[in-house]
């Protein structure tokens, strides 16, 4: 079935028309959320719970209304009352926001209502793409389509060590063999008919006098990298479409100037020289970079 996507929303929103049908359409995107609407915060949680019982707690609330990318747990500061407040966020906008209003003032999990905000604080970086790990693309799609909703293969992984450049081989010469490795892999979701590929690259130099196994466990380590890597890059070109009724429809975003390999041409490979280093731990600590909100009645 066609739709005609004929409303735009800043929010990532659209309004989608078949014949006289007007079906609302949240769309979510495989990166880390940065936007400020797609974050609540939590206050006047009492301090006779523990960390470990707020989380789980607050963690079957707000999945109920959605995936959640982060929930985070902090005790007070010592200036104010005893008690925690937690930060909440979405990949959706719009679930963030039927989030707050369900559960502003309710009690919840303990005995006095708690005060539940979308976050106000104002970002001048523009919400500046960042994709997420592979885990945490893992337990988005799962979370929409299952764990049977989705599959991925390997088309080529290759040893791309040898580096075409002989200045870049100059570089490695005293500090050891550098091993690269580059992957493409296919993401398919077979319930809906649609796949899309992704390229991963991974790097490292290895000191000479090191063990052979040594090296032949490294060689293993970058392979698993450059795999996951370009499952991870697929995962970018996915949009999510959670329709009105609930069910899921999935578009890929083309890069028009991307040229992959066909199926005959399986075992080539072309990637760009580019550092495993810029990817390392692309997610790991993302919560960090989250201007947290502490105005108006958060706890200082």
């Amino acid at each position: 079935m066609l739709y005609e996507a004929t409303t735009p929303f800043s929010s990532g929103r659209f309004i989608y028309t078949h014949i006289s049908m007007d079906i609302e359409v949240d769309i979510i995107e495989f990166k880390v959320p940065l936007e400020n609407n797609k974050t609540i915060f939590i206050w006047d949680i009492q301090p006779t719970f523990s960390e470990a019982y707020i989380y789980e707690s607050l963690w079957s609330v707000y999945s109920a209304f959605g995936a959640l990318y982060l929930l985070k747990v902090c005790p007070n500061a010592m200036v104010a009352e005893p008690g925690f407040y937690t930060m909440v966020k979405f990949y959706s906008s719009v679930q963030a926001s039927k989030a707050q209003r369900a559960t502003d003032k309710q009690c919840l999990f303990q005995s006095s209502p708690l005060k539940v905000r979308l976050s106000t604080k104002q970002n001048l970086s523009f919400y500046s793409t960042k994709p997420l790990s592979l885990s945490k693309c893992h337990n988005l799609a799962n979370h929409y389509l299952g764990f049977g909703g989705w599959s991925t293969r390997i088309i080529t992984l290759k040893d791309i060590s040898k580096c075409v450049d002989a200045g870049c081989q100059e570089e490695t010469d005293d500090q050891g063999v550098l091993l690269k490795y580059g992957c493409i892999a296919e993401l398919t979701f077979p319930q809906h008919g649609v796949s899309c590929q992704g390229v991963g690259v991974a790097e490292e130099i290895i000191d000479n006098d090191r063990d052979p196994e040594e090296k032949l466990r490294k060689r293993g380590t970058l392979m698993k990298r450059a795999k996951d890597k370009a499952v991870a890059v697929a995962f970018e070109k996915v949009l999510l479409m959670i329709l009105g009724n609930g069910k899921v429809a999935i578009e890929i975003k083309y890069d028009p100037d991307e040229i992959l390999p066909e199926e005959k041409s399986e075992g080539v490979i072309q990637v760009n020289d580019i550092s495993w280093n810029e990817f390392e731990g692309a997610d790991s600590n993302a919560e960090e970079d989250f201007p947290w909100d502490l105005t108006g009645d958060m706890p200082h």
